[in-house]
């Protein structure tokens, strides 16, 4: 092996890793450089657990057949995951059996179980009844296997990302010689911490978007984390809680939390569709606002987003009610003015959000909707936006709680919405 070149790869794992480049540049990046070393590898695995609401980590191949793919997100229903949760009186489906016996039989459940950091096989037909992706290995003529652990202190444990997993084969006849196990045991820590380092700022930019919406999440991760800072914006304020939901609660508290997450994937979606941002979930209630150069903009938006979620709550409840599952509806309040966006606190916990005499009455507006038995209402200055105006119909005034002055509230005309005419040009 070339020394000099083995030992230039930390070097280039730093810059690149400094540099933010994407995890499968490092794997081959570093694959390429270990066989100008004279490292024989053939294939690599790696892969990392993170802190994800829909993901629990990801894999990266080097080297990788045709038919697979470089970069998997696998889910919260992997072997790992479904074996944490063993013991619960649900029944697994077939897939997550095979997923799950497969994980127990791989050479990284035998290190977990040991403690182990390194494990070596030469792929033979005696191998083939260790571990169950062995047989595969040595169908695509590899002949020597490494899967190595590098796991992390306890400080450096965030979650289920407490090490990065990686596996080496080769198709070389020999095999890996001692010395090429002893240069891998060498270099791929360097990897491991390239790859954590990518692996963490991308887990924070999740994180930001998933608590505190997607552009109040950038905004914090451009440095907007100064107490009392905060913006003077023009936007469209969208408020919506459930209706009844205090009802089902006492009548059926077991059913809070999925229905709560059934309602909220209908709502958010469709305010996400259309460009809105929500910025807090309040029990029932979700907190969203739509931004535009224009006003008459971020109002289509968010009548659009109305409308969509209407029709996702609607299918939602059909399939809730075939399901003998409590169902419910939305009212929704739209207000637009000008708010104070940014952050609110105590020196040490701060909120991103919104404030402002316009947050405070768009929640007085969405508690009229049963007076005024409307899915949706809207105020008097959402209304007379030019783009929009022709859409609505007064309701009429009404005194809204904490406002000196009757308001007159607005809702979308079925017929004279910008879809009902979109629908009527396509006839």
């Amino acid at each position: 092996m070339d020394e000099a070149k083995l030992s230039q790869l930390p070097d280039w794992l730093a810059q690149a890793g400094l540099a933010g480049e994407p995890e499968l540049v490092l794997l081959a990046g570093f694959c390429e450089r270990c066989i100008a070393a004279g490292l024989p590898l053939s294939r690599a695995h790696v892969f990392i657990d993170t802190l994800d609401p829909v993901h629990e980590g990801r894999l990266f191949r080097w080297g990788q057949e045709a038919n697979e793919a470089p970069l998997v997100d696998y889910g919260r229903t992997s072997p790992v995951d479904f074996i944490m949760s063993a013991g619960k009186n649900t029944r697994p489906d077939p897939e997550q059996f095979e997923q799950t016996e497969r994980w127990r039989r791989s050479p990284f459940y035998r290190m977990l179980e040991t403690g182990d950091a390194l494990l070596r096989r030469h792929l033979t037909q005696e191998s083939d009844l260790e571990f169950s992706m062995l047989p595969e290995l040595r169908a695509l003529g590899m002949t020597d296997y490494v899967a190595i652990i590098n796991r992390f202190a306890g400080d450096g444990v965030i979650g289920d990302m407490d090490c990065v997993y990686s596996s080496w084969t080769t198709k070389e006849p020999a095999g890996f010689s001692d010395a090429h196990i002893a240069a891998l045991e060498r270099v791929v820590p360097f990897l491991a911490l390239a790859v954590k380092s990518v692996s963490l700022t991308r887990m924070t930019h999740t994180l930001m978007q998933t608590y505190l919406g997607r552009d109040a999440g950038q905004r914090v991760l451009h440095g907007r984390i100064v107490r009392g800072v905060a913006d003077r914006i023009d936007a469209v304020i969208w408020f919506s809680d459930l209706r009844g939901f205090t009802r089902i609660i006492d009548m059926a508290p077991r059913q809070v939390i999925p229905l709560l997450n059934d309602y909220a994937e209908a709502i958010i979606s469709a305010i996400h569709n259309q460009g809105g941002d929500v910025l807090k979930l309040i029990g029932d209630g979700t907190l969203a606002i739509f931004t535009a150069e224009g006003r008459g903009d971020a109002c289509r938006a968010a009548l659009c987003a109305a409308a969509a979620a209407h029709r996702g709550v609607a299918k939602l409840n059909k399939r809730r009610a075939a399901d003998g599952l409590p169902v419910t509806d939305m009212y929704l309040g739209l207000h637009v003015g000008e708010v104070f966006y940014g952050n609110i606190g105590s020196r040490d916990r701060l909120d991103f959000t919104v404030v402002g005499p316009a947050v405070n009455e768009v929640s007085r507006i969405v508690a009229m909707c049963r007076s005024a038995e409307q899915p949706t209402l809207t105020s008097a200055a959402f209304a007379a936006v030019d783009d929009i105006k022709n859409e609505l119909v007064s309701v009429g005034r009404y005194a809204l709680r904490g406002v000196a002055i009757p308001q007159e509230l607005f809702t979308p005309d079925p017929a004279r919405t910008f879809e009902a005419r979109r629908e009527a040009a396509k006839r």
